[in-house]
């Protein structure tokens, strides 16, 4: 009967030891995990502003001023792909009120200018050429309006929600709808020409408002900058905080209460909350020259700093969303096309070959065959090697086979469990012993160490040293830096 019990106690263990670990904190909903799939996406900046030369418009350009002499959306979509971006969000209409598509709302439309002779949608045209592409589309409909005279009035609300209804109903699948902080200040309101202040955490009536999104676009992740689904970095620079928290608790001003839509809690941006209420990862978003818009002056970012950019985006877990600005043709600036063309050759060349992938790697604790530490090298996010409940700490070392010059880590977690990993350092064998080369604190969806010099190694080692729960990694790569 004891010889039973042992056995029944034996074979309880080996069943338990195949049971995936328990969700930790927040974790992302289906439409986030897809988009942190995505990773890096563009964000389209072309109304009448691009002909005035400005940043933004007062609302009363006449809508004659759009009039781009050569649109093409695929040469736009087409750069954009060449750059690595998976995904398109089209401001549909900025703040001066101008929409790009033929709406019912508002006589302040592309229908009354000379695009395509009045009788054209910028809105489908792009959108046709991201899906042709294989991109992701997502729209911004600006909440502010400095044309429409009804805008501070109740009677806009119902204007701005048929819009987002027209948006959502005509062009495809959303992965985004975009929202951000700018309202109210002074406009044209119909040729009031006057300041008008609103104040936003009730005049949007956001609930009700994002309540169309959810309804209509129900995988469209909701983008402002308290969140919802994505918040924002807190910053136009194209970067988050070293240490880097996908959940977040939006916060009033008080620092006390939960902030309401409409409200912001910037200081806590960057680098998110440990063990927010909500899962919210950040999107860091940055135009690709100095301004959203087009200026003939302006000159893009270099194939580097948008490099810099994705590391210290993407490689913190955010996603990094890079304004496109079509100049007065209604395409992007040869400077544009090719600097994206050099940062896409960059991330694909250096991430191409994962030179720890035919390693052999050894865990000093795991939860089972199902979860073997070798899942971390299969090229496969989906699988993960995890510790035992009771092991909150572990090393992998992985074993070369042969020296590898390597300048970045790659690390992931298994983000469908949540953000477990707080504390972390990395070692190579050097000279008959393991010397330190990094020691970190977030991991989250992608963490990606960027070394000072490159080293060469036959073996590395992974030291986990804090986490609240037991452990999970799905991917783990070194990489070489190359043009």
């Amino acid at each position: 009967m004891k010889r039973l019990s042992l056995i029944l106690l034996f074979l309880s263990s080996l069943v338990y030891a195949q049971n995936a670990p328990a969700p930790y904190g927040a974790v992302p909903s289906k439409r986030q995990l897809a988009w942190h799939d995505i990773e890096v996406y563009g964000l389209i900046h072309f109304t009448p502003t691009t002909f005035e030369n400005k940043e933004w418009g007062f609302g009363d350009a006449d809508p004659k001023t759009f009039n781009p002499t050569d649109f093409n959306a695929n040469q736009i979509i087409s750069a954009a792909k060449a750059g690595g971006l998976k995904g398109i969000i089209l401001v549909a209409k900025h703040h001066d009120g101008f929409a790009l598509w033929p709406t019912k709302t508002t006589d302040y439309n592309i229908s009354k200018s000379p695009f395509r002779n009045g009788k054209g949608d910028l809105v489908k045209e792009v959108e046709q050429a991201v899906r042709k592409n294989g991109l992701k589309f997502g729209l911004y409909c600006s909440p502010w309006d400095r044309n429409n005279p009804n805008y501070g009035t109740p009677a806009y609300l119902s204007t701005y929600q048929a819009q987002l209804k027209e948006l959502y109903s005509n062009y495809g699948q959303l992965f985004i709808s975009w929202f951000d902080g700018a309202n109210g200040g002074d406009g044209f309101y119909g040729g009031a020409r006057e300041r008008r202040s609103i104040d936003n955490t009730v005049y949007y009536d956001w609930n009700n408002t994002w309540g169309i999104t959810r309804k209509m676009q129900p995988m469209a992740n909701i983008f402002s900058d308290i969140g919802w689904d994505i918040r924002w970095v807190g910053n136009e620079d194209g970067h988050a905080a070293e240490t880097s928290w996908a959940t977040f608790t939006p916060m009033a001003p008080d620092g006390k209460n939960e902030a309401v839509p409409g409200q912001a809690n910037y200081p806590q941006s960057p680098m998110g909350i440990r063990d927010g209420k909500f899962w919210m990862p950040a999107e860091c978003d940055v135009p690709l020259r100095k301004g959203w818009f087009y200026h003939e002056t302006e000159k893009p970012k270099t194939p580097e700093n948008l490099f810099d950019l994705y590391l210290k985006s993407v490689g913190r877990g955010a996603g990094l969303d890079l304004g496109l600005a079509p100049d007065t043709r209604g395409q992007l600036h040869a400077d544009d096309v090719e600097a994206l063309r050099a940062f896409g050759s960059i991330v694909k060349n250096t991430f191409a070959n994962n030179l720890a992938k035919n390693a052999t790697i050894v865990a000093s604790n795991t939860r089972g065959k199902k979860f073997d530490a070798s899942q971390i090298l299969d090229g496969n996010k989906e699988t993960y090697w995890a510790s035992t409940d009771d092991m909150h700490t572990a090393s992998l070392e992985l074993d070369l086979k042969a020296p590898q010059t390597f300048d970045i880590i790659s690390l992931q977690e298994y983000i469908p469990l949540g953000q477990r990993i707080e504390s972390y350092n990395v070692e190579i064998w050097f000279n008959n012993t393991w010397q330190k080369v990094y020691k970190g604190t977030s991991i989250g969806a992608k963490r990606l160490i960027k070394l000072n010099d490159a080293v060469t190694t036959t073996k590395v080692r992974l030291n986990i040293t804090q986490s609240p729960v037991c452990l999970t990694l799905s991917e783990f790569g070194l990489y070489k830096k190359t043009p």
